[in-house]
């Protein structure tokens, strides 16, 4: 796998807000160039690219590769410290009510009345869930972007939720899985199920619109492996790769028309008053480094878990069950 650089500075992004100078670097990580190639290839005057290749060098995001002498001229091959990039910055409140906590991982019903619940009890706490999907919320958690993550990813192979993929993530660090529910996912669809869907096979049918949850999610994850196994492409379901973020967000779009179905969880296709079909019952885990459960800001986050209050609550939304919430499995390094 090529070498990414995480790109977190607020400069350097600026930098590459700039069309320009990104299709510049763009071109120097594909393969080293002169400031004459450059000009060539864009169709620019060289003084115009090293203007730009000066901001870019300075940023840190090009080097001078090396320098060679030919028919009597020097020319300067410049070249991208990296062949990929990953741009990754947050915004937070200028003055938060508390100590800001991000919560980057997946989007979940529970742990917004959670994230409710945690600031009504210690208001010094501000939890800020920033929904990515269960892998990137553990890949932002092995980059130190977040304390906690919430995740809800299976191992077709042995059935087991989370745990393989912390240990594949996390071969260095204990890592403590904190259940926040079991909850229900299915299909979504037009209020009346128009068009008759039953099951997976039916999206392929012509004429129907589907709408995707992003990729790196865990239910886009179980879709794709339930594709895989079904032997349908991808390419056969019109709407494949159209994205949403979250399961509030996916159902609300097919309630307004722009799909006839989407896969979600019953509790939000509940809310936008849709049909629904069973397809699986998930567990939907806190992921916590075991050297920050005695943090004093993730404290009040494990208490109110295990509280009745949140007990309670998770039994009031539509498909979730408590019966494991709030229970701890340690994954040893």
């Amino acid at each position: 796998m090529a070498a990414r650089h995480i790109l977190n500075s607020t400069d350097q992004i600026r930098i590459l807000a700039d069309p320009r100078r990104l299709q510049i670097l763009r071109r120097l990580m594909a393969q080293p160039a002169t400031i004459s190639q450059l000009g060539r290839i864009f169709g620019e005057h060289p003084a115009w690219i090293r203007h730009h290749l000066k901001k870019l060098e300075q940023a840190g995001l090009v080097v001078l590769e090396s320098t060679r002498v030919t028919s009597g001229y020097t020319e300067k091959f410049y070249k991208a410290i990296a062949p990929a990039f990953v741009l990754q910055n947050v915004i937070l409140p200028e003055k938060p009510e508390g100590t800001p906590i991000l919560l980057m991982g997946s989007h979940d019903l529970a742990l917004e009345l959670l994230v409710e619940l945690v600031h009504q009890a210690a208001g010094n706490i501000h939890l800020l869930p920033v929904p990515v999907g269960s892998l990137d919320g553990l890949i932002a958690l092995r980059n130190g972007l977040t304390p906690l993550t919430g995740c809800h990813l299976i191992d077709p192979a042995s059935g087991e939720y989370n745990a393989p993929f912390v240990r594949h993530l996390f071969p260095d660090l204990d890592i403590v899985l904190i259940t926040l529910a079991h909850r229900e996912q299915g299909l979504m669809l037009a209020r009346g199920n128009p068009l008759g869907i039953r099951s997976i096979k039916d999206l392929v049918r012509s004429g129907l619109t589907f709408i995707n949850r992003n990729r790196g999610s865990g239910t886009r994850l179980w879709l794709d492996h339930q594709l895989r196994d079904q032997g349908i492409s991808p390419e056969q379901i019109n709407g494949y790769s159209q994205e949403m973020v979250s399961h509030t967000v996916l159902a609300h779009a097919i309630q307004q028309g722009f799909a006839d179905a989407g896969i979600g969880l019953r509790a939000a296709a509940v809310k936008e008053n849709l049909d629904f079909i069973p397809l699986f019952t998930e567990r939907y885990d806190l992921i916590i480094p075991h050297d920050r459960v005695e943090n004093p800001e993730i404290v009040p986050i494990i208490d109110m878990v295990r509280s009745q209050t949140f007990h309670h609550k998770v039994t009031s939304l539509a498909g979730y069950e408590d019966y494991h919430t709030g229970e701890s499995q340690v994954v040893h390094a």
